[in-house]
């Protein structure tokens, strides 16, 4: 594990390397995307489990932030990313977890809220993550990017 077994000399190398190794046309296509749904004033869907479940939270927040500068924060005229976490409400997702299963919580809120053209960012380290996976899946089928 990056950090754990390393010492710092060899962990900020070890990093350095990860970070050399991120796509940046990736990276690119990913911002383009985003400044699309701001422009085009489209939603933004972030969702994913686990570690990635906050970051989706930690992504929505700083995008929702900082899509403003620290200055403009209070001008009601400046338009906002709409941006929001899948992840961040507890209640609905047991709800959704108990009473249709774990696999649906984020197609189902995607049901609700998506619409044609709207951006999901899907998050998961593994890749396989069924309810990542559905909601994707859905997401493609119905005009999400």
């Amino acid at each position: 594990m990056l950090g754990a077994q390393l010492d710092s000399s060899a962990y900020i190398s070890r990093l350095q390397q990860e970070l050399a190794s991120v796509d940046q046309a990736a990276m690119q296509t990913w911002a383009d995307l985003t400044y699309s749904a701001w422009q085009q004033e489209r939603f933004v869907y972030v969702f994913g489990n686990g570690g990635s479940a906050t970051t989706a939270t930690h992504i929505s927040e700083d995008l929702g932030k900082s899509s403003l500068r620290e200055e403009d924060l209070a001008d009601e005229s400046k338009r906002r990313l709409k941006i929001m976490s899948l992840t961040d409400n507890v209640g609905w997702i047991l709800a959704l977890g108990n009473d249709v299963g774990y696999e649906s919580i984020f197609v189902q809120q995607l049901m609700n809220y998506g619409r044609t053209g709207d951006l999901v960012v899907a998050i998961s380290g593994s890749g396989n993550s069924e309810n990542v996976l559905r909601a994707v899946d859905w997401a493609n089928r119905h005009g999400l990017v």
